[in-house]
């Protein structure tokens, strides 16, 4: 069973903005997810995949990809137990899908993901 849903994505304007969500697929994964840090990755068909933002598990600790840093911000709300990724001014080179990753304990050497949700930006 898939560990993650992703969700938000969707057509955009260049200049406009999405809002995408993680969330554990189940309650069983709820705890493992509360105590993760938590990545988002994008990849293009033919592209690697590229790293976008990281939170750690007490949301108070961020990193963000060059490309999107100054116009993504991730956050996470503890009592809905989800993680979002705000993406303001977007560009038709974020067109991408996007996935979240699970990383009990921030050790980086976990492989939880969900689906992903696609991202299209254009006129």
């Amino acid at each position: 069973q898939v560990q993650l849903v992703e969700s938000g994505g969707g057509l955009v304007q260049p200049g406009g903005s999405l809002r995408l969500s993680c969330a554990p697929s189940s309650s069983v994964y709820a705890s493992m997810f509360a105590s993760s840090f938590v990545q988002w990755f994008r990849q293009g068909k033919g592209e690697q995949r590229e790293f976008v933002a990281r939170i750690d598990s007490g949301g108070t600790t961020t990193i963000y990809g060059a490309a999107v840093k100054g116009r993504f911000t991730i956050s996470r709300d503890n009592a809905e137990n989800t993680v979002y990724l705000q993406m303001n001014s977007l560009k038709p080179e974020d067109t991408d899908h996007y996935w979240c990753n699970a990383d009990p304990g921030g050790y980086g050497n976990a492989n939880i993901w969900g689906q992903g949700t696609q991202v299209t930006v254009s006129s």
